[in-house]
């Protein structure tokens, strides 16, 4: 077997620019999450940022704590849910692996 040290950088510069385009693109994906039946809603991007909040007007005459708990809610689901695109998005870069060697855990 031919080991040609040129092929091994070109395949290791284009997995960094997959890599580098992969996180630019979860940074920018945003999310909704949701609590109480989508009465709060919650708008986040994959740096965790809080883009928007939605609050259904019907809990306008809720008590102070009830809505910290759904808003508390719906961040923590807007949470997972990004950091569910980001390890799906991991593991479709991973595909198969470098080189039929696949990455363990993934």
């Amino acid at each position: 077997m031919d080991f040609d040290m040129n092929d091994l950088l070109k395949q290791a510069q284009a997995m960094q620019e997959k890599m580098k385009k992969m996180q630019e693109d979860a940074a920018n994906a945003e999310v909704t999450g949701e609590a109480g039946a989508g009465l709060v809603k919650v708008v986040m991007n994959g740096r965790h940022d809080v883009k928007k909040v939605e609050l259904d007007s019907s809990l306008m005459s809720e008590d102070k704590e009830f809505l910290e708990d759904l808003l508390a809610a719906a961040v923590n689901d807007a949470v997972r849910r990004v950091e569910r695109n980001q390890q799906d998005a991991m593991k479709n870069m991973a595909g198969g692996g470098l080189g039929g060697f696949p990455f363990p855990g993934l």
